[in-house]
C-alpha cells in the first residue's frame, strides 16, 4: 500500500498518517484518534497559525477585490459593506478548516512536537 501525502490528506481533512480517517470530529475540533488507522491525533495542536494565515490571504484577496471595485466601479460605501464584509466572513470559513488541516498534516510531516520542559 502507497504512503499517503501527509499534506494532501490534511488538505483534505483525512488523517496525514494513513489519508483515510477522518482528521476532524467537528467543523475544527480535531479527532483523538484516527477511526481507519488509530493513529493518535489527540496531542496535535496547530495553535494560532491556521488563523493567521487564513486572515493574511482573506484579507489580501478581498481588499484587492474591494479596491478593484471601487476603482472600476465607484459603489457607494453601503454596496462595500453589504458586499464586503459577509464576503470576508465566507473566505475566512471557507478557508480555515483546510487550513488547519494543512498545519497539523506539516507537523506530522516534520515530526514536529512541542518542546516540555516541566
Amino acid at each position: 500500500m502507497a504512503q499517503a501525502n501527509p499534506l494532501a490528506a490534511g488538505l483534505a481533512g483525512r488523517c496525514p498518517n494513513c489519508g483515510e480517517g477522518h482528521l476532524f470530529a467537528g467543523f475544527l475540533k480535531v479527532a483523538t484518534r484516527c477511526e481507519a488507522c488509530g493513529f493518535d491525533l489527540a496531542k496535535a495542536d496547530s495553535g494560532d497559525g491556521p488563523a493567521v494565515f487564513v486572515i493574511m490571504i482573506a484579507g489580501f484577496v478581498v481588499a484587492f477585490a474591494a479596491l478593484f471595485t471601487e476603482i472600476a466601479v465607484r459603489p457607494p460605501i453601503w454596496v462595500h459593506l453589504i458586499v464586503w464584509l459577509p464576503a470576508t466572513a465566507i473566505v475566512c470559513l471557507l478557508l480555515l478548516r483546510p487550513m488547519k488541516g494543512l498545519m497539523l498534516a506539516a507537523q506530522f510531516k516534520n515530526k514536529a512536537s512541542e518542546a516540555r520542559h516541566d
